[in-house]
């Protein structure tokens, strides 16, 4: 493990994925710590940490350090970067490591500044930043380096990120904070209402994962969710119908769609017709709620497919940059930050 020089993570709202050159995906654990309030000490890390989300004493609490796709609690961000290096590379690290970091297409300097140096005190020697819709389309396979459009919607926990691609780099990026966490919210929201029924987020999030959609399956599927009743304060169970999901989910849904078309317009009509041809690309967990590729294929009348290995693409992606970083680097895909570059556009 003294060996290890680059490592590539995917530094997402849900969970972190490290790739270390030449291992590929080593490590796949939830973004959560677990700390106890008194001693400021890290009680667990990763799986551990996810287990007791809602269920923790007074003196001990589970954070989720990052929302929305950017870091909301820096402290506890650098703590667990500092925690998976060490997993994955060893604490007697000989070189420290040259580290590329992905981060949301719409996150602001400052935003990027606390990512690396988050990287930096964890103990990397050198930073790359990378777009994630740009991981996602590497990592998904495409050739990105041809003189062809393609575009790529990953919807992860905190952002959806859509990108238009052609010649290694971004022609247009957008991001909504709307993804994974904000589908949990509102299955939460809509059992409130519906059922009066209060929930937890792994609840919702089980909600979402086997009865959520996005769009009329063709035979209805059902779950029993148990929690609390508003009125009695008793523990209650009741069955959901997928169908019922349909109308929980339809805020947020609506809104990756509608921003999907809004980036398809302000394209350029030559990477459009290859769109076209091509078919759009989806990445990233949130992809694989039922019948999100359906939706956006009925709205833009454009092919939708969901990429294989969905989850691990953008950590794929950006173990595949960090082999070809001069190449990526060129290109503007990757930002070498040891040089000053700026990161803006």
């Amino acid at each position: 493990m003294l060996g290890v020089r680059d490592i590539g993570i995917d530094l997402g709202t849900a969970s972190i994925l490290v790739y270390i050159r030449g291992k590929g995906i080593v490590l796949q654990e939830p973004s959560v710590v677990s700390i106890d309030k008194n001693t400021g000490k890290i009680l667990a890390v990763g799986s551990e940490a996810n287990k007791m989300l809602g269920r923790t004493p007074g003196n001990i609490v589970a954070i989720r350090p990052l929302r929305e796709g950017v870091i909301s609690d820096y402290d506890i961000t650098e703590m667990m970067l500092k925690y998976y290096l060490n997993k994955v590379a060893g604490k007697r690290v000989i070189f420290k490591p040259r580290v590329i970091v992905c981060v949301p297409s719409g996150v602001t300097e400052v935003e990027k500044r606390a990512v690396l140096d988050a990287a930096y005190e964890a103990g990397a020697k050198h930073t790359y930043l990378i777009e994630e819709p740009i991981a996602a389309a590497i990592g998904a396979g495409l050739d990105i380096s041809q003189a062809c459009g393609h575009m790529v919607v990953d919807v992860g926990g905190g952002t959806t990120d859509i990108a238009v691609i052609s010649l290694g780099g971004a022609v247009l990026t957008d991001s909504v904070k709307i993804a994974g966490d904000k589908f949990d919210e509102a299955i939460t929201r809509y059992m409130r209402k519906k059922h009066n029924l209060l929930i937890g987020e792994r609840t919702s999030e089980l909600m979402k994962i086997n009865i959520g959609s996005a769009f009329p399956r063709k035979d209805q599927i059902y779950m029993d969710v148990t929690g609390r009743n508003l009125i009695s304060g008793l523990p209650k169970t009741v069955q959901v119908s997928s169908e019922e999901m349909i109308e929980a989910l339809e805020e947020p849904v609506q809104a990756i769609a509608d921003k999907v078309h809004a980036v398809l317009e302000r394209t350029p009509p030559e990477l459009a017709a290859d769109i076209s041809e091509n078919g759009i690309v989806m990445t990233g967990g949130g992809s694989l709620l039922y019948g999100l590729d359906k939706l956006i294929q009925e709205r833009t009348k454009i092919a939708v497919y969901v990429a294989d290995n969905a989850i691990s693409c953008v950590a794929t992606g950006t173990g595949k940059a960090l082999e070809a970083l001069d190449f990526y680097a060129r290109s503007a895909a990757v930002v070498d930050y040891r040089k000053g570059t700026s990161v803006s556009g």
